[in-house]
């Protein structure tokens, strides 16, 4: 096959290659040695803090080293505003495809363009950088004096609900040359309302003529302040874009305010021609969040909507709204509802089960929970707790291959992937772990992540094995990582280690780095705020934000908070799981409504998906961390405790459940992994160090 016709993969691939061996006259089969990695963090802090050439001197003898290529990018992007083209250059031609050499493209390209250097900015540029750069790639070729086609230059921007400021001169003259017609200005502006993107509404209402330009501002309010404007509404022309305004304001209000928005909605019915279509869209928001209210008239609202109207989540709500009132023919009839395939997730099958039982139907319910009890989900355990089976955990070994080992080890990417593991640049790991595998078979991703879960990078396999038989690979996707003291510091905090290792496990999947919208860090995602007020209550010494990036103090600090949480609820873990997703504040608000119902209904009935779905994974997963230490697990029943009553041992201790392969795996690539029975295999001591 020629070069010419290779997958682009491919060519992607060998070019990747290439320039990995440009770094060495041959690969290194021996791993770099502590002072080669001292060195480049040293060196790799003064070329980001510094710039210039002062890290040379500290990189003396790195010359080999697969991670070299990142010293100089780091000095030159620090230095940015002040180099040339010809040095930006000449490191792109020293190192083509590496991730470094990409970024400080872009980052060129982006000061380039502050310089308004667009000859240069020409040369360098190349398609597929972001929307920014094409942008700015557009006011170059404007600034020769070229001219914008619209299907050429801007139909493929022209879709994005919201784009950068880059964009706005190349907009602008676009309005100049009159491409911007009204026709095309209200089609981005129902994709913008289609996103929830009000300011992008404003801008382009106006390039509209006048008459319409009111009408682009009454859809932009009712996104951003819904509440005024169905009260503003009752004034509005009864136009078609009059009645989209006021139909996506009462969509917006039933979010936040169901009672008023159903108050709206009967002021402006009338008022209003709407289409079917639009009243359909205001009768479903209405029901659906009258629903998560938990209205008495839920129900009814649900059952009251077209069939063309309904929804897989409208229909699970009509089943929560239910279950809320522990109204079990209503629960059954809208099981029912569902279509056969809504109807087969373990929550629905686990509640008709549940109806079942309530309706006298005894038989039916053992049949349904018999098979659900094979699974290793929550509702599976739930299943095997009441039907007295064994939790169904079929767990597949991976097998090593040395020969393929030390093959995929010769791969540069894969290298610099490890060392900058090593060295603790996750990020900028997993960038080159992802371009390195780009396009891998099933057996190489798994020698890979084997390879990465011996050095503790145990967040290649959470994020790799994620569907099909991949879930089996418990050890790799459930690490008991001894060396960041989390069983020692759970037990001192008082808390169960296994649940402990779940929250971690649903926080992070492992990646110390995460930072999340909200700035939560690290493996427990913990916020700078609340970690601060944690280490005074304990006494312990706190070192600002950034140290919750590091595993120690972070499961130091989680670990307490945990406990915390489980203090302020009275020991229960669920609860506490919950609060530590949505805050306490809420979990007291749902005690206060529904604090009456049973552990697994209360969790059916959070409104919030996130949490409902959270307290879930926590919980099956702190089964699997206690079968993963002990060889058997504290019974999910057990610690999904009455509400007001706690767990009574915190060490994960009290009744215990033998764990059992219920299936045997039909085949298993040669070579690739084994299945064993999840009860015969001898657990590793979750202070052994990590399991490497």
């Amino acid at each position: 096959m020629s070069l010419r016709a290779a997958p682009r993969r491919l060519v992607r691939g060998l070019l990747t290659v290439l320039a990995g061996w440009c770094l060495a006259s041959a690969v290194h089969a021996t791993e770099p040695t502590d002072a080669q990695r001292a060195a480049f963090r040293q060196a790799y802090a003064t070329a980001q803090q510094q710039g210039g050439d002062a890290w040379r001197g500290q990189a003396t003898g790195l010359e080999s080293y697969p991670l070299y290529p990142y010293l100089e990018a780091a000095a030159l992007t620090h230095d940015i505003q002040q180099i040339d083209r010809a040095r930006v250059e000449a490191y792109l031609k020293r190192y083509p495809g590496l991730i470094p050499a990409s970024d400080l493209r872009r980052d060129f390209l982006a000061e380039l363009a502050r310089r308004q250097d667009w000859d240069g900015f020409l040369a360098m540029y190349q398609p597929g950088l972001g929307d920014a750069l094409a942008c700015d790639a557009l006011q170059a070729q404007l600034s020769r004096g070229g001219q914008l086609d619209f299907d050429r230059d801007l139909a493929a921007l022209w879709t994005k609900p919201r784009l950068p400021g880059a964009c706005d001169p190349v907009l602008d003259a676009a309005h100049g040359q009159g491409l911007l017609t009204p026709q095309r200005l209200w089609d981005r502006i129902d994709r913008a309302a289609d996103a929830n993107q009000p300011g992008t509404i404003d801008t382009l209402a106006g390039w509209l003529p006048a008459d319409q330009a009111a009408a682009a501002q009454r859809i932009a309010s009712a996104l951003r302040d819904p509440g005024t404007a169905t009260t503003s509404a009752a004034q509005w022309p009864d136009t078609p874009r009059g009645r989209q305004a006021a139909m996506l304001a009462l969509e917006r209000l039933a979010r936040r305010q169901s009672v008023t928005a159903d108050i709206a909605w009967q002021k402006l019915q009338d008022r209003f021609s709407f289409t079917p279509e639009q009243r359909n869209r205001v009768l479903y928001a209405l029901a659906l969040f009258h629903a998560t209210d938990y209205d008495d008239s839920a129900i009814a609202r649900l059952v009251a909507l077209p069939p063309s109207v309904q929804t897989d989540t409208s229909r699970e709500w009509r089943v929560r709204a239910a279950l809320a009132r522990q109204d079990w023919s209503a629960v059954l009839a809208a099981i029912d509802a569902m279509p056969p395939t809504q109807q087969q997730d373990g929550e629905w099958r686990w509640f008709r089960a549940r109806a079942l039982t309530a309706l006298g139907r005894d038989g039916e319910a053992q049949h349904i929970l018999a098979g659900l009890a094979q699974e290793p989900t929550f509702f599976g355990f739930l299943a095997a707790d009441r039907t007295s089976a064994p939790y169904g955990i079929c767990q597949l070994t991976l097998d090593g291959d040395p020969q393929r080992e030390q093959a995929l080890l010769a791969n540069p990417g894969l290298q610099r992937a490890f060392e900058l593991y090593a060295v603790d640049l996750p990020r900028q790991a997993r960038r080159e772990w992802t371009q390195a595998l780009d396009g891998a078979d099933a057996p190489t991703l798994r020698l890979a992540v084997d390879l990465a879960y011996r050095r503790g990078w145990y967040d290649r396999a959470v994020f790799t094995f994620n569907s099909g038989d991949a879930l089996r690979y418990y050890e790799q996707r459930f690490p008991l990582a001894g060396q960041d003291g989390l069983v020692p510091q759970a037990r001192e905090a008082g808390i169960d280690p296994s649940w402990a290792y779940a929250i971690l496990r649903a926080e992070s999947a492992w990646m110390s780095d995460a930072r999340s919208g909200a700035d939560a860090r690290g493996l427990m995602q913990l916020l700078p705020g609340t970690a601060a007020l944690v280490a005074k209550r304990n006494g312990l010494p706190w070192g600002g934000g950034d140290t919750l990036f590091d595993p120690v103090t972070n499961i130091v600090l989680g670990t307490r908070y945990l406990a915390q949480m489980a203090e302020r609820f009275g020991g229960s873990i669920w609860l506490a799981s919950a609060a530590y997703n949505a805050g306490p504040n809420k979990v007291d608000q749902w005690l206060d409504a529904r604090g009456s119902l049973a552990p697994d209904l209360f969790v059916a009935t959070i409104p919030y998906k996130e949490t409902r779905e959270y307290v879930a994974r926590v919980m099956s997963f702190a089964v699997i961390y206690d079968w993963r230490q002990h060889g058997n697990a504290m019974t999910l029943s057990e610690r999904m405790t009455p509400i007001g009553q706690g767990l009574r041992l915190a060490d994960g201790g009290g009744q215990r459940k033998p764990v059992a392969c219920p299936v045997v795996a039909a085949s298993t690539p040669a070579g690739a992994a084994t299945a064993a029975p999840a009860s015969s295999m001898s657990p590793p001591a979750a202070t052994s160090g990590g399991t490497r």
